[in-house]
């Protein structure tokens, strides 16, 4: 139990492996081909260097394509088509990035041609080893993943069946939610029970990792219910309609065990995404840190001298997955300001704030002790500000998709706040900028938004 908690916690193990073999296969395809065609073990500056940039270009082209997806339950042959576009794509490149720089007569051609064909060879073979080592890792109970399904007869007991016939793949199917329920307790020992509204809570309590909807396309008003049900849930949904002989295009669609699946709610932090943006957190956070060290000592000063208490303000906050966390800032307010009032949410005009809060506040600069958060692993630099737990309850009725906010990482700064929806203003906009950064994500749209944040970002006459 503890290993598959520890596997479970730590995702990108898989997706680590996959990167850790491609660079080393066409590593070792590079080096091999020089000694086939030189007869020499010590392979030239310049070759090296050609091998590096062929690794940039892997790790930069293999993720559109989803090399380092998730693969569980999906087809192999599928697997090695990608390898093959993608490897194709990364020698294409290097020949051309050879041309641009007129460097292309530094290289044996042949031995462009050998590496080539050697390293799509050994990119396979490394990708048929790592998945026949995953397999077998899952059918021993490693790193599974844990499904609650929801549906009618016959598709759901298709679904079923066919995870059970594939320990290898790594689902687990903990229990049925039977929206026609017949009154069977267990369906080849997989417990079933009667759907209720409250089925969210029991993805919850079972620790469900996804919740996967067993229903026909023309079943939508039995969809519309499931999903008003989980409305207030991060967790990933999946629609398994019956597609077989259906051709979809431009849908999310992902085949899992040979049973087509429209991802309906899906966090883009996963795979190469999510190890890409915890290392560029982890990075930026600790240079930022480090530069503005001196200005953090002066702001404490300045807080300590302000006012009696503590140099920070602690508070719960909601994060990813809907779990809290404790927000760091510099502390602008008196100690127990809202021991009278309660929870009140920050408007123009207040007047709770020192004289040196109030400075803070309105030029974002008690928000910077933030990137301890993100260190923490609690936030990340870029995403949707974290509310606190009394008014997500309050806003998670009231603003359609207020949830699926918790989708990613909560943010020191982000595209609502560039845009100047902070504050007390239109928290449907605001929702609906958080909601369009999760649905486009992508780490260049992160460095568009800290670059805007550096110029717009912390001066705004939202910011009190």
């Amino acid at each position: 139990m503890v290993q598959r908690g520890f596997l479970r916690d730590h995702g990108n193990v898989s997706i680590v492996l996959y990167i850790l073999v491609d660079v080393a296969m066409i590593a070792a395809a590079a080096y091999f081909a020089y000694l086939w065609q030189f007869d020499v073990r010590d392979m030239g500056a310049h070759y090296r260097g050609a091998v590096f940039v062929a690794i940039l270009l892997t790790l930069s082209s293999f993720p559109s394509l989803g090399l380092y997806d998730s693969w569980r339950g999906r087809s192999p042959v599928d697997q090695v088509r990608a390898v093959t576009v993608g490897w194709l794509a990364v020698m294409l490149g290097l020949v051309l990035i050879g041309f641009a720089l007129k460097q292309s007569d530094n290289y044996s051609r042949l031995w462009i041609l050998t590496w080539a064909c050697w390293g799509w060879a050994l990119l396979v073979l490394g990708r048929i080893m790592t998945s026949t080592v995953l397999r077998s890792l899952r059918a021993r109970g490693w790193n599974h993943r844990r499904i609650l399904m929801v549906g009618n007869g016959p598709l759901t007991e298709e679904a079923l069946a066919r995870v059970k016939h594939a320990p290898s793949a790594g689902w687990e199917v903990i229990a049925v939610a039977m929206l026609d329920h017949d009154g069977r307790r267990h369906i080849d020992d997989v417990r079933v029970v009667e759907y209720r509204a409250r089925t969210e809570r029991l993805a919850r309590r079972f620790d469900a990792d996804e919740v996967w909807l067993c229903l026909p396309l023309d079943q939508q008003t039995l969809i519309d219910r499931v999903l008003w049900d989980f409305r207030h849930s991060t967790i990933t949904m999946r629609l398994v309609p019956n597609l077989h002989g259906m051709r979809l295009i431009q849908h999310p669609v992902t085949d899992i065990l040979g049973v087509p699946m429209l991802n309906l709610s899906v966090s883009p932090m996963h795979g190469l995404s999510r190890l890409m943006k915890a290392i560029e957190d982890r990075t930026l956070a600790l240079i930022i840190l480090t530069l503005i060290s001196p200005l953090l000592l002066v702001l404490a000063i300045g807080v300590k001298m302000s006012s009696p208490g503590p140099i920070f303000f602690r508070q719960k906050r909601m994060g990813w997955n809907g779990r809290n966390f404790t927000i760091l800032k510099f502390r602008s307010m008196p100690v127990d300001v809202e021991a009278k009032t309660g929870a009140v949410w920050a408007k123009a005009g207040e007047k709770r704030s020192t004289r040196f809060g109030g400075f803070l506040r309105r030029t974002s600069l008690d928000e910077l002790p933030q990137f301890i958060n993100v260190l923490r692993g609690d936030m990340s630099i870029v995403g949707p500000r974290p509310e606190r737990p009394v008014f997500v309850d309050q806003f998670k009725d009231e603003i359609p998709g207020y949830m699926q906010k918790h989708m990613v990482k909560a943010g020191i700064t982000g595209w609502a706040q560039v845009n100047g929806w902070r504050g007390s203003t239109d928290l449907h906009k605001r929702i609906e900028h958080d909601l369009y950064y999760i649905e486009h994500w992508s780490l260049w749209f992160d460095l568009k938004i800290i670059f805007l944040t550096i110029f717009k970002g912390f001066v705004h006459k939202h910011a009190y």
